[in-house]
């Protein structure tokens, strides 16, 4: 047996996810290893992929060349990687303390399918369970079990001319029985089993064990297109209508199978910034664990748009805001919006307990957590008004506010004053309630009588 041999022995009894190009590839290689084996290294063990964590805290993992299920010296001589060592990388990439999130760079044309789904689970169950982003990058390929390893990350960066999916399988047989009959041999295999020597290269292939093939083939690319769509959150048929094609560059992400335009460098720059932000400012993700990370543009959208991210939408609650928030401030009503929008409105609110030194002293007498527990509630208050009053278009400082020690009936008392004097008077009538429980509010009083001032003087 020629040393070749072992390598494409094993290509020719696996279905493999793997782009053309690179299968005519690593057939030739083993080809001119046939022919010239001194070109074989040591038999070492392939080195497996690892992490380095930037300055920025951002776990870099390579995942280059082909990919195997289980890594030894063949696969270290075509420059493989096999599946543990990406799992184990990855592992140790979420684990280490100094990581705040992780990075795949991947130029792979793809490799085996044996493994390859257990591995996107595990990479998908690593980072729910890391609570951190997980971004890629294809740099300069990520096609087929590459493709769908990136299709895991929350975000996908390509380069100008990387290339993604290839979404298909295909599975190699190789019949060399006019090679054997040049050579002299003549194979007889001896079986029990109907099946049992069935794409063996020493016969042509039987029509049975195509079709034996070709079923299996199908039932991979199943599962391999269901993958891709769930992690890419599109439609099966939308993978299925690639009919396995390669997309560069920005029509990938026109097809839907990238997010963002950019190389490793960029992506390092925008994921950096991201875990920068203030939390509340981040995307929502997939879950809780990647809030950092954003969402993922839909099939067909432009690349500037961010992905993943929940399109922006007015309910039905937020276009009655303008009345409700009218008899709220009249009131001193809390509203379900107020704190969040308080605390992410302008950024600039303090701990209460900061504030006070400029706020009313608690007498002597009372415990310094009595004392805590009313600036906080009077912090509140201030914070829910300056809320209510931002959705009617009034800019209210409340970190100032509280700074200042303005009371809150003293700050309710401004904002009416302030909304009765609007030129827009008479659209604060409109959309103040007809009928309130206990007559006319004072801001809608004051706002009709401007109203009717301004008919007499017309």
């Amino acid at each position: 047996m020629t040393v070749s041999q072992p390598f494409l022995s094993r290509l020719g009894s696996r279905p493999l996810a793997i782009a053309p190009r690179a299968l005519d590839g690593i057939l030739a290689v083993g080809s001119m290893l046939n022919a010239r084996p001194a070109m074989l290294p040591a038999r070492n063990a392939s080195p497996g992929a690892s992490h380095a964590v930037t300055e920025a805290g951002i776990a870099v993992v390579p995942i280059l060349g082909p990919l195997v299920t289980r890594g030894d010296w063949l696969t270290a001589l075509f420059g493989a990687s096999d599946y543990g060592a990406i799992g184990s990388a990855v592992a140790a990439a979420f684990a280490d303390p100094a990581a705040r999130a992780v990075l795949l760079e991947l130029d792979s044309p793809g490799g085996e399918v044996g493994g390859l789904f257990d591995l996107v689970d595990r990479l998908t169950a690593l980072r729910e369970e890391a609570g951190k982003p997980l971004w890629a990058v294809a740099s300069e390929s990520a096609l087929s079990a590459g493709f769908a390893i990136a299709s895991v990350a929350d975000r996908l960066y390509v380069t100008r001319t990387a290339e993604v999916g290839s979404v298909g399988v295909v599975a190699i047989h190789v019949d060399e029985s006019a090679a054997d009959a040049m050579a002299g041999h003549k194979w007889t295999l001896i079986h029990a089993g109907q099946k049992k020597v069935d794409g063996n290269p020493h016969e042509p292939l039987s029509p049975g064990a195509f079709a034996d093939i070709q079923a299996d083939v199908d039932a991979l690319h199943d599962e391999l297109v269901a993958l891709i769509a769930r992690n890419r959150t599109t439609s099966p048929d939308a993978v299925r209508a690639t009919q396995a094609a390669v997309y560069r560059g920005q029509r990938g992400i026109d097809i839907g199978f990238a997010d963002r335009l950019g190389s490793v460098d960029q992506a390092l720059a925008d994921l950096a910034a991201t875990l920068d932000r203030p939390a509340r400012s981040r995307s929502p993700g997939r879950s809780s664990g990647t809030a950092a990370a954003q969402g993922r543009v839909t099939p067909h959208t432009s690349a500037a748009q961010p992905s993943r991210r929940k399109p922006d939408m007015t309910t039905e609650t937020e276009a009655q805001a303008p009345t409700e928030d009218v008899a709220n401030i009249e009131t001193g009503a809390p509203d379900n919006n107020d704190h969040a929008e308080a605390e992410a409105g302008n950024g600039q609110a303090p701990d209460p307990a900061a504030a006070a030194p400029v706020s009313a002293p608690a007498s002597p007498e009372a415990p310094a957590n009595d004392a805590a527990q009313r600036l906080r509630s009077e912090y509140a208050e201030i914070a829910a008004i300056a809320a209510q009053a931002g959705r009617l278009g009034l800019t209210i400082d409340a970190a100032d506010t509280m700074a200042k020690g303005i009371r809150p009936e003293a700050l309710r008392r401004s904002v009416l004053d302030a909304l009765s004097q609007r030129a827009e008077a008479s659209a604060v009538v409109a959309a103040a309630p007809q009928a309130p429980a206990a007559g006319d509010s004072p801001i809608v009083r004051r706002a009709r009588e401007r109203a009717a001032t301004a008919n007499r003087n017309a």
